[in-house]
């Protein structure tokens, strides 16, 4: 269970042409986001009219957790890669937020920094190559649900100093 006094964001960054699979992992995220302590945001719900770059650009900076769902789709953008991962990376470096690769298709994602990350669902092993995608989803559920109790944990503790 998470602690509802210590919020935590976690943005998603993802293709659109990857929508099918982000919306299914959300799916299976149902149960984390019923919590009133975490939110899990993608840029489906920016509001008419707002100025999608600042949004996206305002939502990475707050996060917590920033979530990659990797395919070849996400590494052939432009966009994601020069703005999205570049940022992504920098946080994660700093400490001030905890980057996690999701790998949704085979890709060749350990081209990148983040090959040096440990990726989820188990072993890294690519969500549509399981014979069963749900068992995928809900070892990417059941991580990211440790995940977001660890940076409940250095919330607090930072509160604390």
């Amino acid at each position: 269970m998470f602690d509802e006094n210590i919020p935590i964001k976690v943005f998603t960054s993802y293709a659109h042409k990857d929508e099918a699979l982000r919306e299914e992992l959300d799916v299976h995220l149902a149960m984390i986001r019923r919590q009133k302590a975490v939110t899990i945001w993608n840029d489906r719900q920016i509001e008419d009219g707002t100025e999608w770059d600042t949004k996206i650009k305002k939502e990475l900076e707050e996060a917590d957790i920033i979530l990659l769902l990797f395919t070849p789709l996400f590494l052939a953008s432009t966009y994601i890669y020069d703005v999205e991962l570049k940022r992504a990376m920098e946080r994660h470096e700093a400490g001030t937020a905890r980057v996690i690769p999701i790998i949704l298709k085979p890709c060749d994602w350990f081209a990148t920094d983040f090959a040096k990350l440990q990726g989820i669902p188990k072993d890294g092993k690519p969500v549509t190559t399981w014979e069963n995608r749900d068992e995928a989803f809900l070892s990417i559920a059941q991580s990211l649900k440790k995940s977001i109790e660890i940076r409940q944990e250095k919330k607090k503790e930072a509160n604390n100093d």
